[in-house]
């Protein structure tokens, strides 16, 4: 609810005016995935007398079309490479200013009182492991978090047993929730998602190479009004920020 509010902010502000004091501050677009460290990253730029941040959550494919469309913003940090760019195509960012923030893991999680064991292997029993329940998952269809979730199933061969048993969300945080609540025994999500909340358990984490690597960039907007935009970006590759992200469980950008 609390992402879905935020994306309808987003989308009633696209033909908004923009007051000065809106001007004055730097509205970051961020993958849901970033919530947990973003905030207090914002806070900490704001302590350094920087112009307050607001952070806007919301699926990165959402965040994308929003921008795509005029919604105003400042920087976009997105969960996959893909939809960044699907914005730079579209003229909607300023390429030169994109770089990678940080890189995420992809895991199996369960109920914090599950007793399933897994280890993803080629045609590991995950459909057995779901029995009558289904598979919490972000929309592979178009959410970053979903897709590479697909992509790791694909790969173990197992996706054609489970694509019938998904139960999809608008983001990895909202598949997050449906496991913590008992609706879903099985989800994948980020790392990162899965360390925030103690109603769930890491059941494994998929290797490297079964996926696209789960990369953040972030770039300035085409209409950012912010002068200080570019500075933010620059801030939060500062080491401080680096080590605020790596202690939330987000890995070191790729070199």
């Amino acid at each position: 609810m609390r992402v879905a509010l935020r994306l309808a902010f987003v989308a009633g502000l696209s033909f908004a005016a923009v007051t000065p004091v809106a001007a004055q501050e730097i509205r970051v677009l961020a993958a849901a995935s970033l919530s947990n460290v973003l905030d207090g990253l914002c806070a900490d730029w704001l302590a350094k007398g920087e112009p307050r941040c607001v952070a806007v959550y919301a699926a990165s494919s959402a965040l994308a079309r929003q921008i795509e469309n005029g919604a105003p913003g400042d920087v976009f940090i997105s969960a996959d490479e893909p939809w960044m760019k699907h914005v730079v195509d579209r003229k909607a960012v300023r390429p030169e200013t994109q770089r990678a923030l940080a890189t995420n893991l992809l895991v199996i999680i369960a109920p914090a009182d599950s007793k399933v064991a897994l280890t993803p292997a080629p045609n590991f029993p995950i459909a057995a492991a779901l029995g009558e329940g289904r598979l919490s998952l972000a929309d592979p269809d178009s959410v970053p978090a979903g897709r590479y979730a697909k992509a790791a199933l694909v790969h173990f061969g197992v996706w054609d047993q489970v694509s019938g048993k998904t139960a999809r969300a608008e983001n990895a945080r909202d598949a997050l929730a449906f496991v913590a609540r008992g609706v879903a025994p099985l989800g994948i999500v980020y790392g990162t998602d899965a360390k925030v909340e103690p109603k769930v358990r890491v059941v494994a984490s998929f290797p490297a190479g079964s996926h696209p690597p789960v990369v953040y960039p972030m770039a300035v907007t085409a209409n950012a009004r912010s002068p200080r935009a570019q500075a933010f970006l620059d801030f939060l590759m500062s080491p401080p920020s680096q080590a605020a992200l790596q202690q939330a469980g987000f890995g070191p950008p790729p070199k």
